[in-house]
């Protein structure tokens, strides 16, 4: 599915996460996924992954026997091991026998079915690949972290420990040690064997190998065994005498100009990999990431050579992790490693060059971008805190990739290219930092001194606004940096000068628009390519438009409901201007909506519009939509990427689905078109990969029905407990555990490729990386315990343990444990105190210490002073911190036991009421360290209380609110500050944030009543968007005096209440605010335009309620006659209105809301409505005396109705207008003389034509039944297939039907027409709609052209699994015929572009007109006419007429076949 992808990183520190198997397919499992690689010597390539691991990847490998090589192995840290077909990336198989997580895992390569893996408990166990039979040894009770089976017999098993112990096992005698090999002090990192099965080649003489070794033992033979360890070491061992035989110490080498890490030797992994074609050498891996080939031949310095020495820059720049080879067709030797610097590096072993590096992605995609200068230059904003720019356009190296950290620290969420200076790019992280990097040089980017308090989510290059004054003049940049971030500000940085202080643009808009109230928080903002205005996003689904550079409030669009995520301009380099101001947007609702700014930029309102219809809307994602990008090739093409996890591509004019990608593996945040490609798109996401495809290879055109991933979060909802025990578990192991991509853990212990995630990325990937699986013994232990019953006490007596009440604990417990001896030493106690009494005490006897401690409660103050001070140490030890604050305070020491029980957090009530006594600031000290330690206690209300015992006023109210107690805070402040304390405001403002993220609107707006801000109280109630809500938000802003925003709401109300078709609900929202009266009469004719519908059975009766004088009137009375009278009864609008009620100034403001284009998507109760607005305006005209204007907007609304394809509504509506069939005859009370300018002429010509039409076509629907069941579609393709089809059965039964009748024969009743003919044949429209025509089927021909092209560079041009896609491109017709399509077939695509222009110069010539006021389709009413010349009496020169016409401009299959008939 996908062209080239940058795949996550390898998992770190695990012996064997990556395997190449003898084809040269490489697998590298990363996070919970295994990506599969192609490799060579050249390059590689990412060709497909294994996704079914629930929890991390910590081992992987391949099965090297021949016919077998496909077959693989990988391990996880949930105790699962799984077999994969790479073939078919299919699972094959799964076990489930370990309980830990496993720590390495291992393919022998002697034994085709014998697999061997070990867990971090000691357990080793082989799994049998073809009986799936399980065998487990316990050979020691140590951490395992790597293990590794013999090249040569298949019982022997090398095991690498935590504590550095390597075991030989045999697995035939069930696990027996054969040798124990003692020699490393730290964990085993990695074990390789020697390729060959003796141990005399190290040694130039027999007589070195047995002095060093020792003769073998009746002739055994060993194999060399190597291991890498944390000890800096490389040993080799011998296994037939099991010792080591040589010892390695690794070289530090000290890289050129950087300086020595204090722990640089203590981050280490130590790999090794003994290469099968090389005896005698093996490979490390050393401190920084360099790769070493030694010589075991050799000694001193000549024992070991750098790998990629000879230029720099080769090597990894961190620790390497695994490393295997692979013997190529040619003899040559590749090596593959995977390191911490996220790289997969391919060397040369002979030339010991690296032959090519992949880059890989430790981290959501968060953001990425073309360079409009540099060709080709994609950069990549990643969580890992890189930035990564990737020349894609480079032909020998296709992972071409420089990476950037420096000054960064933190994930990188917004990128942005400079607009003309190559290789400046701005960044922004989620720690709100913003700053410009020079990518072709090695220096550190600038940083703006002003941070953002949240995440950047946004960056974009545009014109300065105020008060930033440089421009072009001068040198200095034409151009400001902005940056919008999650706090809901946007700065404007000055590039030049980043260390001066950012200003805010929220400032301006407030000074140039003059708003009082508080705006709302900004999420996304985007220039316009040329720069004349800025759209900005705002947190209640608000995009606001601004005309820069005074940031002038132009308009207001109130389409979405939720926060606005992306916003994107269409480019300014399309052929068609009407193009260049389409603005889509997309929010956390799956919708898309594109609106059509051009009469708004090139003609500013005075005040600002507000927008509430979309220009298009595009339906089809199932979540909210992340990012969003205009292909640069194409005009109105858009691609969007979506929480559902896929991206989609859509042709924006016909509002159609294109083409939909569906490669990744969870949510997507970042999408952009090539530059150069127009076929191909780049997308990424959380699953850390960035992937390249193209849009003419996908499967599907459209989204995925439903929503990912809620099996899976059900599923960690449903086991917490589970998750949260696994969690534990496999944190406290120890082997090879607990990192990946990220640092140690703490403590030294390492963590199980954990991938240095964030908290966000750990909750998005919750369900993969703490949800294992519940283990079988898990279960079945759980089963029984459940299932087993109670235990039954034979009588019904309660337990009297239960009813035992608890001694409390005792304050001087070894004085009382004294008493409890036995009865002769008790008696001698009596003695001894009669003789202290009597001061004879016996030798040694000291009252209160030692073993008379107990006798200094009978003895002096001092004895007693003494017992405290060694109860109180026992009570320390133990403690018992409150006993011995209390033993303080019962020997005077009260200041003592307070500060004693203030550091321990023993503090309470009773210590707290005899604070007092030892001095008011003591009192002070001690109720604040309560107040804390409550505070810890989540007793926030009584902490509060306490501070203000000792007038800490201000601070228990801030202890309130930093607790969200705002309620409560506010109570205090009322109860005890003055009304006009600013903490007031504050509080309010506060707790209305908080409330309005949750969703608690009506409270919120309450809050920002109370400090009145009714602009803001009234928006946030708009939240909810329902009719209730908006109908209480306008009711709430026009009391307040904010009549703007009163309109505004009410307006949006009654369209609602409209559109369910409520009118009285609307109109009496609508009367509470008198400027609105011209919608009122706008509602008032839609109302009575559906009544009298419905009453027809034109449209369905669907009214919630209707006013009285909604009814239809006499059946024979002109609509606008009827109209006109309501007006004047019910809204005292006439002829004679003055004032406001005058009908100038009401056609004026009506004249300033838009109608959107008519296409067939619109809902028929959303059709009515605009058409009820043209009819609005057509009697206002008429009131106003503009007869011009009258016939204008009748006709838009007969027009209009058309083109929605509501043909019946158009039928019965031009019957409603004009009873008598006569344009003239709109009105029988008050008749109007018709102007005879050119434009009001051309509108009654259509205007008649229409009527014209329909009585036609009544006249033919009276006929028959096939043709009633035609008015039910009512198109040119019904009548031209009715004609064809009643031709094909004259050629075979002379023109009869089965019952002996004409088909389609019209009524023979009457012989003359009742419509005037010569109105439907006009020559003029019939060349403008032959040339319409010509210009879409050749678009459509171009549209194949370029999608056969695309489909034959694919290679897929004869793919039967792709769909047939010339209907979805051009959502079109197919009426050209085969001949026309083979006589076609050699044209070019330089032709028919040269045909359109030629038609389009052709269209641009005919008059205005022509254009603006359309007639019926002139061949289609050839033919009807034609058809009806046959029964009723027509004048020869008409019929001659219509075949001319016909002649000149029938086009299509159907349409020619029809026509037939008639011509021949």
């Amino acid at each position: 599915m996908h062209e080239r992808l940058l795949p996550a990183s390898p998992n770190w520190y695990c012996s064997r996460c990556s395997d190449v198997n003898s084809s040269g397919l490489l697998g590298v499992g990363a996070k919970n996924i295994i990506y599969l690689i192609d490799v060579s010597a050249l390059c590689c390539r990412v060709v497909g992954e294994l996704v079914g691991q629930k929890d991390l990847v910590s081992g992987f490998s391949f099965c090297q026997h021949a016919g077998q090589s496909h077959v693989c192995v990988s391990s996880s840290t949930d105790g699962s091991i799984r077999f994969w077909d790479s073939d078919t990336k299919a699972l094959v198989r799964e076990h489930a026998a370990h309980q830990s997580p496993v720590s390495a895992v291992h393919w022998s390569p002697v034994d085709k079915n014998l697999v061997v893996s070990g867990d971090e408990k000691g357990i080793v166990i082989c799994h049998w690949y073809n009986t799936g039979d399980t065998t487990s040894f316990f050979p020691e009770p140590r951490t395992i972290f790597c293990l590794t089976c013999s090249p040569h017999t298949w019982n022997c098993v090398a095991v690498g420990y935590k504590d550095g112990m390597i075991v030989l096992i045999d697995v035939s005698k069930k696990g027996e040690v054969m040798h124990r090999l003692r020699g490393h002090d730290d964990e085993i990192h990695s074990l390789t064997w020697s390729p060959v099965d003796r141990e005399d080649f190290l040694y130039s003489k027999p007589e070195d190998f047995e002095a060093s070794t020792g003769a073998s033992a009746e002739g055994e033979r060993g194999c060399y065994l190597a291991s890498g360890s944390r000890d800096q070491t490389v040993r080799i061992w011998s296994t037939a005498k099991g010792k080591s035989v040589m010892t390695l110490k690794l070289p530090f080498l000290k890289k050129r100009g950087s300086a020595v890490d204090p722990g640089f030797k203590e981050r280490l992994w130590l790999n090794v990999h003994w290469p099968k074609g090389r005896t005698t050498q093996l490979v490390s891996s050393c401190f920084g990431g360099e790769m070493v080939l030694w010589d075991l031949t050799r000694s001193g310095k000549q024992r070991w050579t750098l790998l990629g020495a000879s230029s720099e820059g080769q090597n990894h720049s961190r620790i390497v992790f695994n490393t295997s080879s692979v013997q190529l067709q040619d003899g040559r030797e590749l090596l593959i490693s995977t390191s911490m610097d996220r790289e997969i590096k391919c060397w040369d072993l002979a030339s010991l060059d690296c032959c090519w590096t992949l880059p890989t992605l430790g981290g959501f995609v968060y953001t990425l971008t073309f360079s409009p200068v540099g060709a080709g230059c994609l950069a990549l904003g990643v969580g890992d805190n890189m930035i990564r720019v990737w020349n894609t356009l480079t032909t020998q190296n296709q992972y071409d990739t420089r990476s950037f950290w420096q000054g960064i620290k933190s994930k990188v969420t917004a990128l942005a290219w400079h607009p003309n200076r190559e290789g400046s790019l701005s960044f922004g992280t989620d720690d709100g930092k913003v700053g410009i990097y020079d990518v072709f040089s090695n220096k550190p980017p600038q940083i703006s001194s002003s941070y953002h308090r949240k995440t950047v989510y946004t960056l974009a290059w545009g014109p300065p606004v105020p008060p930033m004054s440089f421009g072009a003049a001068g040198g200095k940049s034409p151009y400001s940096l902005y940056s919008c971030a999650g706090e809901g500000i946007i700065l404007q940085h000055d590039p030049s000068k980043l260390s001066g202080e950012a200003s805010d643009i929220d400032k301006l808009i407030r000074d140039t628009n003059n708003i009082q109230h508080k705006l709302s928080p900004h999420t996304d903002l985007n220039w316009k390519p040329d720069g004349r205005v800025v759209a900005i996003g705002n947190e209640d689904g608000c995009i606001d438009v601004y005309q820069a550079p005074s940031l002038k409030l132009l308009c207001s669009i109130q389409q979405h409901h939720k926060i606005i995520n992306t916003l994107r301009w269409h480019h300014d380099h399309s052929s068609t201007p009407e193009l260049h101001c389409l603005l889509a947007s997309g929010s956390s609702n799956a919708i898309v909506y594109v609106h059509d700014l051009r009469p708004i930029i090139e003609n500013p309102p005075d005040s600002p519009v507000v927008l509430t219809e979309p220009y298009r809307r595009l339906c089809g994602h199932t979540a909210k939509i992340t990012s969003m990008a205009w292909s640069p090739h194409h005009d109105a093409r858009l691609v969007t990427v979506s929480y559902d996890g896929t991206a989609q591509v859509w042709d924006v004019l016909q509002e159609v689905a294109v083409s939909n990608y569906r490669g990744h593996v969870g949510y997507l945040l970042c999408v952009d078109w090539s530059p150069v490609d127009p076929d191909v798109v780049w997308t990424g996401g959380k699953d850390f990969t960035v992937q390249e495809w193209r849009v003419s290879k996908q499967e599907f055109t459209k989204p995925p029905k439903g929503k990912k991933m809620v099996d899976l979060k059900e599923k960690m909802k449903a086991n917490p407990k589970q998750k949260r025990k696994n969690r534990k578990v496999s944190g406290a192991g120890g082997a090879a555990a607990t990192e990946m991509n990220g640092d140690p853990a703490a403590g030294g212990e390492k963590v199980v490729t954990g991938q240095g995630l964030s908290e966000e990325e750990e909750e998005d990937l919750g369900g993969l990386t703490n949800s294992p699986v519940p283990l079988p013994a898990t279960l079945d232990t759980q089963r029984k315990s459940s299932a087993a019953p109670a235990p039954v006490k034979s009588k019904d007596k309660p337990d009297t343990n239960l009813l035992k009440k608890k001694k409390p604990r005792s304050m001087l417990p070894l004085s009382m444990s004294m008493d409890h001896r036995p009865k002769e030493e008790l008696l001698q106690d009596c003695v001894t105190l009669a003789a202290v009494k009597h001061n004879t005490p016996p030798a040694g006897c000291v009252p209160g210490q030692g073993d008379h401690i107990h006798l200094g409660l009978f003895a002096d103050r001092q004895a007693l002073h003494r017992m405290f001070e060694a109860e109180v140490q026992a009570h320390m030890e133990a403690g018992h911190y409150d006993s011995v604050a209390y033993l303080q305070l019962w020997s005077g020491d009260l200041e003592g036991a307070l500060q004693l029980a203030t550091e321990k957090g023993e503090l309470n009530d009773h210590l707290l009421s005899i604070a007092p006594m030892a001095g008011f600031q003591v009192w002070s000290r001690t109720v604040e360290a309560y107040a804390k330690q409550l505070c810890l206690q989540e007793q926030y209300l009584k902490a509060a209380s306490h501070l203000l015992s000792v007038n800490k006023l201000y601070e228990a109210i801030d202890l309130l609110r930093s607790h969200k107690l705002y309620r409560e805070a506010l109570a205090l402040v009322k109860a005890r500050l003055p009304a006009d304390d600013p903490i007031l405001k504050e509080l309010y403002t506060s707790w209305a944030t908080v409330l309005e993220k949750d969703g608690h609107y009506s409270a919120a707006a309450k809050c920002y009543l109370a400090t009145g801000a009714s602009f803001d109280a009234a928006k946030v109630i708009t939240r909810k968007n329902d009719i209730a809500s908006l109908m209480t938000a306008a009711s709430l802003a026009r009391i307040s005096g904010e009549a703007d925003l009163a309109q505004s709401l009410a307006l949006r109300c009654a369209k609602e209440l409209a559109g369910a078709q409520d009118w009285v609900g609307a109109q009496e929202v609508l009367s509470s605010q008198d400027s609105l009266l011209v919608h009122r009469l706008h509602l008032c004719v839609a109302e009575l335009l559906v009544v009298i519908l419905a009453v027809s059975k034109v449209v369905p009766q669907t009214c919630v309620s209707n006013h009285s004088w909604a009814s239809p009137g006499e059946r024979h009375v002109p609509l606008l006659d009827h109209v006109r009278d309501v007006w004047e009864e019910q809204f005292a609008v006439s002829q004679k209105s003055e004032g406001r009620h005058s009908a100038v100034t009401l056609l004026q403001e009506l004249m300033t809301v838009e109608s959107p284009t008519p296409t067939a998507n619109i809902p028929l109760s959303q059709v009515l409505l605009y058409s009820s607005l043209h009819l609005t305006r057509s009697l206002l005209s008429w009131l106003s005396g503009d007869n011009g204007q009258l016939m204008t907007e009748l006709c838009q609304v007969v027009v209009w109705l058309c083109d929605a394809r509501h043909f019946i509504v158009s039928a019965e509506l031009c019957r409603l207008l004009f009873p008598d069939g006569d344009v003239g005859g709109c009105s029988w009370k008050n008749p109007k003389t018709l102007d005879n300018t050119e434009e009001a002429t051309a509108a009654v010509s259509t205007l008649q034509a229409f009527i014209s039409y329909h009585r036609m076509y009544e006249r033919w629907w009276s006929s028959s039944a096939e043709s009633r069941e035609m008015e039910k579609s009512c198109s040119r393709s019904a009548t031209v297939s009715c004609l064809a089809d009643e031709m094909k059965e004259e050629a075979v039964n002379g023109g009869l039907s089965d019952s002996g009748e004409d088909r389609c024969s019209p009524t023979t009743g009457s012989d003359k027409l009742d419509f005037d003919v010569s109105l439907l044949l006009s020559e003029p429209h019939a060349a403008c709609q032959a040339m319409q025509r010509s210009v879409r089927e050749i678009q459509e021909r171009l549209s194949a052209i370029v999608l056969q092209h695309s489909r034959v560079q694919g290679g897929q041009l004869d793919s039967l699994d792709e769909p047939a896609v010339a209907e979805d491109i051009s959502g079109g017709t197919r009426e050209s015929t085969e001949a026309e399509q083979r006589s076609d077939q050699h044209e070019t695509f330089l032709s028919l572009s040269n045909k359109m222009s030629e038609y389009q110069k052709h269209l641009a010539d005919l008059p205005d007109t022509i254009k603006i006021y359309p007639h019926p389709d002139v061949v289609e009413c050839c033919l009807v006419v034609l058809h009806f010349s046959k029964s009723s009496s027509m004048c020869d020169s008409l019929q001659q007429k219509a075949k001319d016409l016909l002649r000149k401009y029938a086009a299509g299959a159907s349409v020619l076949k029809a026509s037939q008939r008639f011509l021949t």
